[in-house]
């Protein structure tokens, strides 16, 4: 039986914290914990180190509490969703009827990529819905800029406080919000022009492209993660999309910054790259692969086009 607000609710109970002080944030979160302790429930933290030092100080010595390390979980969004799933997934199967996770992105995430991270948290009101799961995301609002905390209104039907809880007016249905055409930011390295230009290339020639710039400027692991998320991508706009396919790359001082288009409308899952194609396609499958071999993948939906943009290195660009 589910305890506390989620009792008697089906599947994921997800709510956000967007607190505005330290003080608010463990008003609303050591109780949470602490009543999933005591009601038997596996009760987990996945915060950053500062956060989480500040809710392991508030809670008792041996609170039963679960600690996770927050910065390993969350390095891409697919892995996160894969790495909680298997987790989850191994609660039920102990008999859990209710678990409890308060969690927050890295604030790097707030930059630069949170784009894929908004998918991130748009996508797991699907993604953990088969499971008793009663989460809370934690957002500070003095360093999480306004239009970051619209997309956390928008993907959170809930929303609690020190003062309480109330429904996210603002909340839209995942496959209504994935499917929006939002631009991603511009990496400024494309201010300039590509060092690669190719149209319609073969995945063999697109790969060549990447290695002939690596040049050593990121770690092998990274380079060859590129290779296979361009090899897929390149694949599945041949295969899927609409003539031509245009493969275009950047090269800066930390990072390798590849762009493919094509003439299509992209894949129809709304949930492609996050989760496996749910038809088990190989083109669902291959982004899905895409999202867990790069750093950031960003992806455009235009009227006449649909971009996948794939970063290798550090994809917090500032300026």
């Amino acid at each position: 039986m589910r305890t506390g607000a989620a009792a008697g609710h089906e599947g994921y109970y997800h709510e956000a914290v967007p607190y505005h002080s330290d003080d608010e944030l463990l008003a609303v979160v050591v109780p949470f914990l602490l009543g999933g302790v005591e009601a038997g429930e596996p009760t987990v933290v996945s915060l950053g180190e500062r956060t989480g030092g500040l809710v392991r100080a508030a809670l008792p010595a041996d609170s039963g509490v679960t600690f996770l390390p927050g910065g390993d979980l969350y390095a891409r969004p697919a892995v996160a969703i894969r790495s909680y799933q298997r987790m989850l997934a191994g609660y039920v199967a102990d008999g859990a009827t209710q678990i409890r996770i308060i969690g927050e992105v890295p604030r790097a995430a707030l930059g630069p990529t949170w784009d894929w991270w908004a998918r991130y948290e748009s996508a797991i009101n699907h993604a953990y819905d088969t499971f008793p799961l009663w989460s809370m995301c934690a957002y500070d609002t003095r360093i999480t800029p306004a239009p970051v905390l619209d997309d956390v209104l928008r993907t959170h039907p809930r929303v609690v406080t020190a003062d309480g809880r109330r429904p996210s007016e603002a909340y839209t249905e995942p496959k209504a919000y994935l499917s929006e055409d939002r631009a991603p930011l511009p990496d400024p390295l494309q201010r300039a022009a590509p060092v690669v230009e190719l149209v319609d290339p073969s995945p063999t020639r697109a790969r060549q492209a990447v290695d002939g710039v690596a040049d050593g400027r990121l770690p092998a692991d990274d380079v060859e993660d590129l290779v296979v998320a361009v090899s897929e991508a390149v694949t599945n706009a041949l295969r899927h999309g609409r003539p031509p396919v245009r493969f275009r790359l950047w090269v800066g001082a930390d990072r390798i910054v590849v762009e493919v288009a094509d003439g299509g409308g992209g894949p129809a899952d709304p949930f492609a790259g996050l989760l496996p194609a749910a038809d088990g396609g190989a083109g669902g499958l291959g982004l899905w692969i895409t999202y867990q071999s790069c750093n950031h993948v960003a992806l455009h939906r235009a009227p006449d086009a649909f971009t996948l943009r794939l970063t290798a290195g550090n994809p917090h660009f500032t300026g």
